[in-house]
């Protein structure tokens, strides 16, 4: 007989079963066929990866699956038990019971970072000086633009964090009217008014769809010392529009230099969520973790911004009962019938299929991922439903309407207002973004130690048993404050921001 490498009843660690309701577990290990389960009273009947989920009993046909007692999908067939449950077993999960959401938590000691607070009373983690520009036609002038400001040159400005490009491929060859070019519109203009940035240059080639003077009438942007434009066609070119930015950038430069840190509440800040890569995992010590860490930060009057929305329509009604009000609820549903209609006929994760690569991850099920990147929103209601890159106020927890994909999704955030984004990952994630820098948080550690230059916190000791979600929740949010006080995270480290920014072009449903 092979080595018994499970031991559910004498090494919890190794296969993880999320409440006591479900009749599922999480291999912690591999686990090779033959092996015998301990706990289970079977033999695997084939071999195993980490992260697959194993029947704990006898699953009749008809009968619901169910991981972190929500049904991840109802059995097919007859599932023996020391069988992997699979997407091939599984039929529609039915509706999930609708979780209430958890009273505010007791008042916390007062926590705080040190940020910069701008003249409109909102906080900053950041101070940027950004080169944006209107179309894609502007790129190379905005990049070329920021990376004069090297290290070198920015030395005597040691109060700015970088001068930084925000570039992407919209704002030529689309329509000059209607709800993609107001969602482009709003997203540049929300970035601009990030309370991280500084000022800005924008740059415009000078005859594309996303026409200058419109941009600013439209949004309300007043060009002024800390606020400026170039339109390449009207000055000369790429060389003539770089040289006319790099002026104003270095008027900015002592005025934004002139910024400090300051003690603030750790209310005064605004973190977006994230999950990317995930896995198996993830919804069993990652996202629960940042779930803590988010119920921390709304109880000391903080913004946390839960996106990705395809992921609630997935989980079925296990989020709406989180609604505080009744209004909340009726604008809940009308971005996810939104969705639904959207995605009709198209060959989407909205059709509830897994492809490989999340199979392999360790999921059963769409319904599974989708209830595990819930998870990080914690348990607090939610307060206010919001459009992709539409301004969020907080306090509380609020959902920005966007589709399932980091570059898209994020830069919404930040356009929103968000400061900080968390993002939790499983398989691993190179991703980083500005203005708002990314902290990630693997699930395992076998991921953090593989990637241990693009992660900033493990949570794999939750897995292994030696850690609490509570006690992991807690250092994520302390982790939180670190960087929110201007400890850079890995990515910015590495410098890995500069593609992450990506208005939503509506029509990426991932």
């Amino acid at each position: 007989m092979p080595e018994n490498v499970i031991g559910l009843s004498s090494h919890p660690a190794a296969a993880i079963i999320a409440d006591p309701q479900d009749n599922t577990a999480t291999l912690r290990r591999p686990t090779g066929a033959g092996s015998r389960l301990n706990g289970i009273d079977a033999l695997a009947a084939e071999d195993l990866p980490a992260g697959a989920k194993v029947a704990l009993r006898p699953i009749a046909r008809g009968q619901a699956v169910l991981k972190s007692g929500l049904p991840i999908g109802i059995a097919a067939t007859d599932i023996a038990p020391g069988t992997r449950v699979h997407a091939g077993l599984l039929g529609p999960a039915p509706a999930a019971q609708a979780t209430a959401p958890r009273a505010p938590l007791a008042a916390l000691a007062p926590a705080s970072f040190e940020g910069y607070v701008r003249a409109d009373g909102r906080v900053g983690t950041r101070n940027f000086i950004g080169v944006v520009i209107a179309s894609n036609c502007a790129a190379t002038a905005a990049r070329r633009t920021a990376d004069w400001f090297d290290a070198e040159r920015l030395a005597e400005f040691p109060h700015v964090d970088g001068v930084v490009p925000l570039i992407h491929t919209l704002g030529c060859g689309m329509e000059m009217t209607g709800e993609p070019m107001d969602l482009l519109r709003r997203t540049i203009s929300g970035v601009i008014r990030n309370p991280n940035m500084a000022g800005a240059v924008i740059l415009a080639l000078g005859c594309e769809r996303n026409n200058l003077k419109l941009l600013l009438e439209t949004q309300g942007l007043q060009p002024g010392d800390m606020l400026q434009t170039v339109t390449l066609q009207e000055v000369g070119g790429t060389n003539a529009a770089m040289e006319m930015a790099k002026a104003h950038i270095e008027k900015m430069l002592p005025i934004a230099n002139a910024a400090r840190r300051t003690t603030v509440p750790a209310g005064r800040l605004t973190l977006g969520l994230q999950t990317g890569a995930a896995d198996g995992f993830c919804g069993l010590s990652a996202n629960p973790a940042l779930g803590v860490a988010v119920d921390m930060l709304i109880a000391q009057g903080g913004t946390a911004i839960l996106s990705e929305t395809p992921d609630l329509l997935l989980s079925g009604d296990a989020f709406a009962a989180r609604a505080a009000s009744e209004e909340v609820a009726a604008a809940l549903r009308e971005r996810l019938d939104w969705w639904q209609d959207y995605a009709g006929g198209r060959d989407t994760r909205l059709n509830g299929e897994l492809d490989r690569a999340a199979e392999q991850a360790g999921f059963a099920s769409g319904r599974e991922r989708a209830l595990d990147g819930l998870r990080k929103a914690g348990s607090t209601p939610l307060t206010a439903v919001r459009r992709y890159a539409e301004q969020v106020s907080g306090p509380g927890l609020v959902l920005m309407d966007s589709p399932d994909h980091d570059l898209v999704s994020v830069t919404g955030q930040a356009a929103a207002g968000a400061t900080m984004i968390a993002m939790t990952t499983g398989l691993g994630s190179d991703f980083s973004s500005l203005p708002a820098p990314a902290l990630k948080i693997a699930s395992n550690t076998e991921t953090f130690t593989r990637m241990a230059d693009a992660i900033d916190i493990d949570t794999g000791a939750v897995l292994d048993g030696t850690e609490s979600v509570q006690a992991a929740g807690e250092r994520i949010f302390a982790a939180i404050l670190r960087h929110a006080s201007g400890e850079p995270t890995k990515g910015e480290w590495e410098a890995m921001g500069e593609t992450g920014f990506a208005p939503w072009p509506v029509g990426i449903c991932s």
